[in-house]
């Protein structure tokens, strides 16, 4: 396994899972840079999405159920996976009736998304008293949750037995589909799983195949408010802003930027930070840069036409790759993993529902 964000590390986790014997042995490479798992705190909330890539919905939607069966079955604590719903803002009433209407639509294909309310922005404010600035009337979709990308990796590797997952922080690199070169030496596995988000193209050039992929840098900043609420408060979505994620009764996240033209860029910027506090003085009355506590920054990846993929390789069976999640890879990430891990041990998987042919992504370049 090349690559311990939220993808490797649920692929590991489900081989863990899905195990029939004990002489499976998994070994998880990682160096933990640019990762952008670590760096994200994530709204899982996909039902209203606009867009129209089906593939990209249903993994989505199943996703989000996944991500719960998950947060459930391994108890996760409530700093690492919150369910208080999410509020979705639009510019007037009509709009959210419409948005209403097709939240409606989406849940009898998708019924984990609860309940749907209407909200005044006088009810949003009762809901998120932070918001002392808030005009737009919502719709609150009781289902929506957040996690801490970070700790939600961190809790499924602890889940697994340390005899059959070992986990090493280092950079390897690809020889063949069956060896990997390391400090050590170069090693050779049954299955590679590449699940290394942007570095992917790098990564698979060693073996003469093109990828379709890019990095897009994502910064986000949490804030301590001036006054604590009620802890359990809902995430909310606002329109053309960005999310806001109260991660504790005096602290709330606020991003994250999509900046496309920096690379790898790892560092945090002024300009995405005011731009960050911008949203959030719109919205909460006092807020300046002193009330800035952490800055997150990490690197997504994403394919020129916006869909993820998974699969084997091409001309490398054994050679399996998911990636180009881009902003919902906190959603789409733990599916993409369990999905791998089915692969990597030859179990049947219908990847026609969830992924587009690894063949629009990856060419051979011999």
């Amino acid at each position: 396994m090349i690559g311990g964000g939220i993808v490797g590390t649920s692929a590991a986790y489900f081989l863990n899972q899905f195990a029939t014997t004990e002489q499976l042995q998994v070994t998880l490479f990682d160096n933990g840079t640019g990762q952008a798992t670590k760096a994200a705190a994530g709204i899982i909330s996909p039902w209203l999405s606009k867009r129209r890539n089906q593939h990209w919905y249903r993994l989505a939607r199943d996703g989000a159920d996944l991500v719960r069966q998950l947060a459930t079955a391994t108890k996760m604590d409530s700093q690492t996976y919150a369910n208080n719903g999410t509020i979705i803002t639009r510019k007037d009433a009509a709009q959210v009736f419409e948005l209403e209407q097709l939240a409606l639509e989406r849940k009898q294909s998708a019924p984990s998304m609860g309940e749907i309310q209407s909200l005044s922005p006088s009810e949003i404010k009762q809901l998120l008293p932070m918001l002392t600035n808030m005009q737009q009337p919502g719709l609150l979709v009781s289902g929506g949750s957040w996690i801490d990308g970070n700790r939600f990796c961190q809790h499924l590797l602890a889940q697994c037995s340390q005899a059959m997952v070992h986990v090493v922080s280092e950079q390897v690199t690809l020889a063949d589909e069956h060896q990997l070169i390391t400090t050590g030496g170069v090693q050779r596995f049954d299955k590679i799983i590449v699940a290394t988000g942007a570095w992917t193209r790098e990564l698979l050039r060693s073996i003469n195949v093109h990828t379709d992929i890019r990095p897009q840098k994502g910064q986000l900043i949490e804030l301590q408010l001036p006054h604590a609420t009620l802890p359990n408060r809902p995430v909310l979505m606002p329109e053309s802003e960005y999310d806001f994620i109260p991660v504790a009764s005096d602290r709330l996240i606020i991003g994250a930027t999509h900046e496309d033209d920096q690379g790898f860029d790892l560092k945090d910027t002024v300009a995405a930070t005011t731009d960050l506090l911008h949203t959030a003085k719109h919205l909460i009355a006092g807020i300046s840069s002193e009330n800035v506590i952490l800055k997150r920054v990490g690197t997504r990846a994403y394919t020129s036409d916006y869909g993820p993929f998974v699969g084997s390789v091409p001309e490398h069976a054994d050679l399996l790759v998911g990636t180009g999640l881009g902003s919902s890879g906190l959603t789409t990430g733990p599916l993409v993993g369990k999905l791998l891990a089915q692969l990597a041990l030859d179990q049947t998987v219908d990847l026609t529902t969830y992924s587009k042919p690894v063949t629009n992504y990856l060419r051979s370049e011999r």
